[in-house]
């Protein structure tokens, strides 16, 4: 049986998420995230080194009074793109578009950069829309990733975000099979003072999961979040505790779950793309949430992700505070990707 508690414990087991520390309509845009400019500043920051291959990489293939693009050139070009895991779809895009307006001609270096910046943004391109909410009753959303990804921490991050719109927000620990997991969502409960519902190890995530969307009913909660497993490797076994799961929701709240927010980590390279193909045919994604967006993360592989899946990138988050989460922007982003640093 599930059990509502709260925890005493301060620290949890390391298990690739940072531990906690004090502190069917249209998506409409809201601008709730606290210091959201202040972040956007840091994932510029955390950008660097995809910024640094596009402009440095480029850079060397030029001469100072430009370049004439012949195959040589292109082919140099596209291998650079690569490097910024964007992937090889969107980096023959932007070889061939500059390959049809510029063949036989010299192209200038900010030139390149220009074609590679509005490419980038027509394929990041989306309307603000950060989440949708039920009509009625409480909106819920499923939250699905590998273990690591940032996935708790993501899940206390929506919290906060949710909780500085005033509304009230219910969660529930349906990744039974990782105590650490469990543990940790429950110190981030207590530091922001949302209720949770859990589970005895190893008992039946939609158990779990049943009784969250319950609470939140009797509560009249605004938010429902519920962790799930992420184990991707049994993906037979996961597409089956999935389905339960929509399938409990759906007969307390015929649309829930009304979100499925993938969480990727950014320095997972490649390994997003299979990630986001995964969970995608699991679990349906709704929305992305990219996480880790520091240094160590070259950022690009958001781009064939969104190119492949349509899946909306709706947040971006770095740090390990409850505030780290910013509505995704699309120009920011490829700003970081392209522009230089402004003094």
């Amino acid at each position: 049986m599930a059990l509502f508690r709260r925890s005493k414990k301060q620290t949890t087991p390391n298990d690739g998420e940072a531990t906690p520390t004090e502190p069917t309509q249209q998506r409409t845009p809201d601008d709730s995230t606290a210091d959201s400019g202040s972040l956007w500043t840091r994932v510029r920051q955390g950008l660097k080194k995809t910024r640094d291959v596009l402009r440095t990489d480029i850079r060397d293939i030029f001469k100072s009074e430009g370049q004439l693009v012949d195959e040589e050139f292109l082919n140099r070009l596209f291998a650079i793109l690569v490097k910024t895991d964007m992937g090889a779809r969107p980096a023959a895009e932007i070889r061939d578009n500059i390959e049809s307006k510029f063949s036989g001609r010299v192209i200038e270096f900010e030139e390149a950069l220009a074609e590679i910046r509005n490419h980038l943004k027509d394929i990041l391109a989306q309307p603000p829309q950060p989440v949708r909410f039920a009509d009625s009753g409480p909106t819920v959303i499923l939250v699905v990733g590998v273990n690591g990804s940032g996935k708790t921490t993501s899940i206390a991050k929506l919290t906060n975000y949710f909780q500085s719109q005033g509304k009230k927000v219910v969660l529930g620990a349906a990744d039974t099979f990782r105590a650490a997991a469990v543990e940790q969502l429950i110190i981030w409960s207590e530091r922001l003072g949302a209720e949770i519902v859990t589970g005895e190890a190893n008992s039946d995530p939609a158990s779990v999961a049943h009784r969250t969307v319950a609470t939140a009913l009797e509560q009249n909660a605004d938010i429902c979040i519920v962790d799930t497993a992420g184990r991707l490797q049994t993906q037979t076994n996961l597409m089956k505790q999935l389905e339960k799961i929509f399938r409990v929701m759906s007969k307390q709240i015929p649309d829930a779950p009304h979100e499925v927010f993938l969480v990727l980590d950014a320095t997972a390279g490649q390994n997003g793309v299979s990630q986001a193909k995964g969970f995608s045919e699991a679990a349906n994604c709704t929305g992305i949430i990219l996480s880790k967006l520091d240094g160590t993360a070259k950022g690009g592989v958001i781009i064939p992700i969104r190119q492949e899946f349509e899946i909306p990138v709706l947040f971006v988050g770095q740090g390990e505070q409850a505030e780290d989460l910013a509505q995704f922007d699309a120009d920011a982003f490829v700003s970081g990707l392209i522009e230089e640093e402004v003094s």
